[in-house]
């Protein structure tokens, strides 16, 4: 399993040039094998993103949050009780960013790498990222 973070799926859907090469064949693979996931925080952060105007859609946006499940044949992992409880611990996550801890937590229970162009993500203990 490869967790995409939430840049990963705005970049591969509305930017693919800023995705790292790795990135991007790390994202082929997974396709293929049908080994992607995301936190299920990562699509409430996509329509905050756009109601927000941080990102520009030419759809709706939860037509374009289905439309990017679908082309990815991602798995949306819930929140559960061990990675919220891990999500809390703020020796692991000195960063505050509540959906960013969460996705780190689902990346680390799940002991899965997560592939995120976020630097502030890159340092956490046991965290296995690409990008």
């Amino acid at each position: 399993m490869l967790l995409l973070d939430t840049c990963v799926l705005i970049f591969d859907a509305l930017a693919p040039d800023k995705l790292s090469k790795r990135a991007a064949a790390e994202l082929a693979t997974g396709r293929v094998s049908g080994t992607l996931a995301s936190s299920d925080i990562t699509l409430w952060e996509i329509a905050m993103l756009a109601a927000r105007g941080r990102i520009s859609v030419k759809q709706d946006v939860a037509g374009l949050i289905r439309d990017i499940v679908l082309a990815n044949r991602l798995t949306v992992i819930p929140i559960s009780p061990e990675i919220a409880n891990l999500a809390a611990d703020d020796l692991l996550f000195p960063h505050k960013d509540p959906a960013d801890r969460i996705i780190a937590a689902t990346a680390l229970t799940r002991n899965a790498p997560l592939i995120t162009c976020d630097s502030l993500l890159t340092g956490i203990a046991g965290l296995k990222t690409i990008w």
